[in-house]
């Protein structure tokens, strides 16, 4: 076997996108019973120990590059975590085993459990600076769209690229004061909003995805969630760019000192270098990619989506687990 060949075979391939499912499926399991009961770190604790526990399971060499937690000392699976069974594909890792644990503690709908996968070496690093200022949008909006332009220009621009009036174009955005002003020129252009309570990912992906009523996704959210949503993004052919934003200037030291750059737009192959990506989530709480997790009678049924950038692909799962053997 030639060199090549053999580092071709140590790659993220279609096979470990349903071992991932499996990581998922258990986050969102785990997290199913504290869904509505006020606790967002129990929830979020419940999901990081099972998805922690299944990850051992899968063969892969992972190291978490993005990680969830340190921004408000929340359960977690670490910065440079190794994860995986240590043989297999050798893969960096972003995670989050629920994407809206507030959503998820207070029974509200759109909460994930999730986890992108890409080549070692090709995720940026953005884990000094939690936010980033992020347009996301469908194939459209490639070589169209741009994030210093205005808002009103862009959904203009992609309004004539998708040959919509720009009253038919839906803007999904984080329902967050940092955005009124935002929200207002979106709506002062003609355009209507999506108001999100959280979980951007998800907006993102819809943006991008053929038949969305979700055209575009704006606005400021954090960076491991730009990572994860470029994952999906390459396996859609859609458009997204990033701006950090950082909150401090102890943050921006911090970014810098990591070599990061500020004031430069981070195209998707800046974010992710690779076009050998994996996303895949599981519903903790329905939400318009995903189903919840729900009770059947004696079954657990999950909804699950694994997005492969390699091929292009969308795969959509569900699976039934017997309730018994996990203790609900």
């Amino acid at each position: 076997m030639s060199h090549q060949d053999f580092v071709r075979t140590l790659r993220p391939d279609r096979n470990l996108g349903m071992e991932l499912v499996r990581a998922t499926e258990a986050a969102a399991i785990s997290a199913r019973r504290y869904i509505g009961k006020g606790n967002k770190n129990q929830a979020d604790g419940a999901a990081v120990d099972a998805m922690r526990e299944f990850l051992s399971t899968v063969d892969m060499q992972g190291v978490i590059v993005i990680g969830e937690g340190e921004k408000d000392d929340a359960p977690m699976l670490f910065n440079g975590e190794q994860v995986g069974s240590g043989i297999g594909p050798l893969c960096d890792i972003a995670v989050d085993p629920i994407d809206g644990t507030s959503l998820t503690a207070a029974g509200r709908q759109n909460a994930l459990s999730m986890i992108a996968v890409s080549d070692r070496g090709s995720m940026l690093d953005a884990s000094t600076v939690f936010y980033m200022n992020k347009l996301v949008a469908g194939a459209e909006g490639v070589g169209v769209l741009d994030i210093r332009l205005p808002i009103a220009e862009n959904i203009r621009l992609l309004a004539k690229a998708k040959n919509k009036d720009v009253g038919d174009i839906v803007v999904a955005i984080l329902d967050r004061p940092r955005h009124a002003g935002l929200i207002e020129e979106v709506r002062a252009a003609g355009a209507a909003t999506r108001l999100m309570l959280d979980g951007d990912v998800a907006g993102g992906i819809q943006a991008a995805m053929y038949g969305s009523r979700i055209d575009m996704c704006a606005g400021i959210g954090g960076s491991p969630e730009g990572i994860v949503t470029t994952c999906a993004i390459k396996a859609l052919g859609g458009f997204i760019q990033g701006v950090l934003a950082p909150k401090t200037d102890e943050e921006t030291a911090r970014g810098l000192a990591a070599g990061l750059k500020f004031d430069h737009v981070y195209e998707a192959d800046e974010l992710v270098s690779s076009n050998n990506t994996l996303f895949v989530a599981t519903g903790v709480t329905d939400g318009s990619l995903v189903r919840g997790v729900s009770i059947k009678g004696p079954i657990i049924r999950t909804d699950s989506i694994i997005l492969r950038g390699h091929s292009g692909t969308i795969r959509r799962i569900q699976s039934d687990y017997n309730s018994e053997r996990w203790g609900q």
